[in-house]
């Protein structure tokens, strides 16, 4: 059981370390909002999440706490089930795609642990305004800008691969501007979503595809 869990786990830290080298360097790096294009359909746009995967968020300040209270809880139930699946003998594949998931829900509770202890500015909510406020400038390391559990993940992955009007013919979005694929993300939130799929994909393979081993 030991040595089918090693791959998963080495897997899953090395793409955590490349997950959070980017987001180090993106965070100090960039202004917020500040982007540069790599391609015509690629570019590091650098934005704060204080919410779920791909810019979505609720709940202000208490749903940032269960948000982040919620991801800690869930890699223990990964990991927890992991240990479970490899001690009944499952594929190396399957377990090294519950590693990718892992890896992705682990670098971003990382951000909202530290980020907000580490840095001396990021998204802050204010509750007379009902939202989070905007910072200038490039953050430094520095006396925090709030507690644990309340830090931002950071995203920077820009995917427009296209522009235009839509055809006006179009139900309810006809002649409005229109931009694919539009949310932000990071690393981890593309671990999670690509384990996800390897998931789906070796569910659906026959029982004795692969090795256990």
């Amino acid at each position: 059981m030991k040595s089918s869990l090693t791959w998963p786990f080495v897997i899953a830290a090395i793409l955590v370390l490349l997950d959070q080298w980017l987001k180090l360097w993106v965070k100090t790096s960039f202004a917020l909002g500040e982007s540069v294009s790599i391609t015509s359909w690629f570019q590091l746009h650098f934005v704060e999440n204080p919410g779920m995967a791909f810019g979505m968020e609720w709940g202000g300040k208490a749903g940032k706490y269960a948000l982040s209270s919620f991801r800690i809880l869930a890699i223990g139930g990964i990991l927890w089930y992991m240990h479970r699946l490899a001690k009944g003998g499952a594929k190396t594949f399957v377990l090294i795609s519950f590693g990718v998931v892992l890896a992705g829900a682990f670098g971003n509770v990382l951000d909202s642990l530290f980020y907000g202890l580490l840095f001396d500015r990021g998204l802050v909510f204010q509750a007379e305004y009902g939202d989070w406020m905007m910072y200038t400038g490039v953050a430094q390391w520095g006396s925090g800008y709030a507690p644990m559990l309340l830090g931002n993940v950071v995203d920077m992955f820009y995917f427009p691969l296209f522009e235009g009007i839509l055809p006006e013919w179009i139900p309810f979005w006809g002649g409005e501007y229109f931009i694919f694929f539009r949310p932000i993300f990071n690393l981890a939130d593309a671990c999670v979503s690509v384990g996800v799929v390897l998931l789906y994909w070796s569910s659906r393979q026959p029982l004795n595809w692969g090795s256990h081993r």
